[in-house]
């Protein structure tokens, strides 16, 4: 049976535990260090602890959802690197392939994912088919065995560190636009694919714009059936909103400590002095964030081990993905006010989350778009009128409708 000291026993052997002056520091600015990561997975992925609940054979254990929550539960207590490059793969490629891949896909990609020996990236926004993704315009038209691919895809992370992506297509223009969509798994050094970054404010790259042109991928690469592309994209999207799979990061607290270090940091600047009911109110300010924290980790932690039980987070999901965009931004605004004049600098406290949150309403779906999900499908209320719904997506791009 799998016991909390078993699993320690374990782990001592492989990570170091964290202490109250753990930092955990997050990729930006320039701090593209894919080792740290990498060499945490490799470490890990033989005794399945990262992704406990995929099967052995593919770098998991094969473990129930409880065994999932306590592994997750001591892995914080050790130092986990940022793993933003992998989290697409562990995240969101890794469960699709488990629900919708072949067993031949499932053996040649999951353990590279489990091990981080190869990242993944997700093409599936375009110029003109952003938060309305159905209305994806990179055709694939079948050539025998393998497919053609062309068009251009745009904000695809971590496409620069990658050595696959998956990739959602156009198979039949004449079809509505949400169901002549497929899914494909293409090489990111393949003939024919361009990979171009785009800078950010806070000078990442981390986002790209891909060209393909004329790029040949086999049949066999393709995921689900054709024509089955956005049931596909559904499930990717879903782990995605949930967070599912990735374990790094994390509020840096260790095992029995009651103050996540980014409130301790916060009383070291001397923002948590102020007197109750003072015009600046920090502290009141981060309580409400530790309170809303604790709340939506529990909700998130639902959503999770509903998706790593072998189904879908839902709509459970976008809730997860706007709570954790709001505390996401109200610390890093926080933080950067806490620290003065001093945080307009580069390398002032706060300074590369400030400039990095506004994106987090963004990417991975727009809040927007999580608020409708929402309204939608958990509180029963109307949907937005759609008339391209049975029209030939060949019609109803063109804006006539």
């Amino acid at each position: 049976m799998l016991t909390a000291d078993g699993i320690r026993a374990a782990l001592d052997g492989l990570l170091e535990r964290r202490t109250d002056q753990t930092r955990l520091t997050s990729m930006g600015a320039g701090s593209d260090d894919l080792d740290d990561g990498r060499a945490y997975l490799a470490a890990t992925v033989e005794g399945g602890w990262h992704v406990p609940t995929w099967p052995s054979a593919h770098g998991g254990r094969d473990a129930s959802v409880a065994e999932n929550q306590l592994i997750g539960s001591v892995l914080r207590e050790y130092v986990v690197p940022d793993l933003y490059p992998f989290a697409i793969g562990l995240g969101m490629v890794g469960p699709a392939l488990l629900a919708h891949g072949t067993a031949e896909q499932q053996e040649r990609w999951l353990r590279p994912i489990a091990s981080g020996a190869e990242i993944w990236c997700q093409m599936f926004s375009e110029p003109e088919a952003g938060s309305d993704l159905a209305n994806v315009a990179l055709s694939a038209e079948r050539d025998g065995d393998v497919w053609r691919l062309g068009g251009q895809k745009t904000w695809t992370s971590r496409a620069m560190w990658s050595k696959w992506a998956i990739c959602l297509a156009r198979t039949d223009p004449e079809q509505p636009k949400h169901k002549g969509l497929t899914m494909f798994v293409i090489a990111m050094d393949a003939h024919g694919v361009d990979v171009r970054p785009l800078r950010q404010m806070n000078n990442d790259a981390h986002f790209s714009e891909v060209f393909v042109d004329d790029a040949v991928v086999s049949d066999a690469w393709r995921v689900g059936d054709v024509g089955e592309g956005w049931r596909v994209a559904m499930t990717i999207l879903s782990h995605e909103r949930a967070g599912a799979g990735s374990r790094g990061g994390g509020d840096g607290a260790k095992r029995g400590s009651r103050v996540p270090t980014w409130i301790a940091d916060l009383a070291a600047l001397g923002a948590l002095d102020d007197p109750v009911g003072s015009h600046t109110v920090r502290r009141d300010e981060a309580m409400s964030i530790y309170a809303a924290d604790m709340a939506s980790r529990w909700t998130a932690q639902r959503a999770a081990d509903e998706a790593r039980s072998g189904g879908s987070p839902g709509p459970a999901g976008s809730g997860a993905k706007l709570r954790t965009v709001s505390s996401y931004k109200r610390r890093a605004f926080l933080a950067n006010r806490a620290a003065g004049a001093a945080g307009m600098l580069e390398d002032g406290h706060g300074y590369i989350e400030t400039v990095t949150a506004p994106s987090m309403s963004i990417r991975g779906g727009t809040d927007e778009i999580q608020r409708n999900i929402l309204g939608e499908r958990v509180l029963g209320l109307p949907g937005e009128p759609r008339l391209d719904r049975d029209v030939p997506w060949r019609e109803s791009r063109k804006g006539l409708l």
